[in-house]
């Protein structure tokens, strides 16, 4: 099936190319997003950046199919996937939300759940048996030194997920995220509810795992796009009640000191939004 094969290659190469083509996005009848045609590098950190309303997290969430959640919510067009279309008729959208994982806006860690039982909560719904019980220990150490958070709860890992501060608690969910193996990372605003040194904590954090997936990050804080990401992209509104559109999309250092178009370079600059 195709999507048992999106988990069998991503077993191997770990990092993933996305690749969107004439996406448009819908709720209903009213069409949120227009014309989007994107690359997503793997082991990259991919930011999309705009003005609240524009439909940069619902691009987002096209990526893993967290968008068709949403009663009545459809997508026309191609998002590829190293070349496969995750929206086919025979894709599971469970099969490709194991591969592209997503870490939210505010850190939601299970309250009733231990911080060991956080990481494990997605292996535990996979059903396909790949990861053995036997594995979770290794596998928490694992997903908790790559999120960071190892050497800050590793001596009280059956303590509620709940009780971390709120940067730990997002690492945790970063955690959690990645101990399913994912080739690909969503992160929507992870920093946004946070404080200055977890903010920090996430951003470096960001950069270290670009070594091993592809990464695309939504973000309001123009700073921080151009200190985590290699490329963005602008999004906008084409007018009121109108869809939001990808103006603008290249590499991170060229978008913020060279953009080709005015909107871009006025929105990056604080004259709106």
């Amino acid at each position: 099936m195709e999507s048992q094969h999106i988990r069998e290659t991503g077993a191997t190469s770990r990092s993933k190319r996305i690749d969107l083509t004439d996406v448009d996005i819908f709720y209903g009848d009213f069409k949120a997003v227009e014309g989007v045609t994107l690359p997503v590098a793997p082991r990259a950190v991919t930011a999309f950046i705009g003005p609240s309303g524009c439909g940069k997290s619902t691009v987002l969430r096209t990526l893993n199919r967290m968008h068709e959640v949403i009663p009545g919510a459809r997508v026309e067009g191609q998002v590829l996937l190293d070349g496969q279309d995750i929206y086919a008729a025979d894709v599971d959208p469970v099969n490709v939300r194991r591969v592209v994982g997503m870490v939210f806006q505010r850190p939601n860690p299970f309250p009733t759940m231990s911080i060991y039982d956080n990481v494990i909560a997605g292996l535990k719904l996979d059903k396909s048996g790949r990861v053995k019980k036997s594995e979770f220990d290794d596998v928490v150490e694992r997903s908790l030194r790559g999120a960071n958070l190892w050497a800050e709860v590793k001596d009280r890992l059956k303590k509620p997920g709940a009780g971390l501060s709120g940067g730990q608690q997002q690492r945790l969910c970063i955690a959690r995220a990645i101990a399913i193996e994912p080739e690909v990372l969503l992160m929507d605003e992870p920093a946004s509810a946070l404080d200055p040194i977890s903010t920090l904590a996430i951003e470096d954090l960001v950069h270290d795992l670009k070594t091993e997936f592809t990464i695309v990050i939504v973000t309001h804080n123009m700073q921080q796009a151009a200190r985590v990401s290699d490329t963005t992209a602008f999004f906008n509104l084409a007018g009121i009640g109108q869809p939001g559109r990808l103006v603008e999309f290249g590499p991170t250092d060229v978008i913020f000191s060279h953009p080709k178009e005015k909107q871009t370079e006025d929105y990056i600059s604080g004259r709106f939004g």
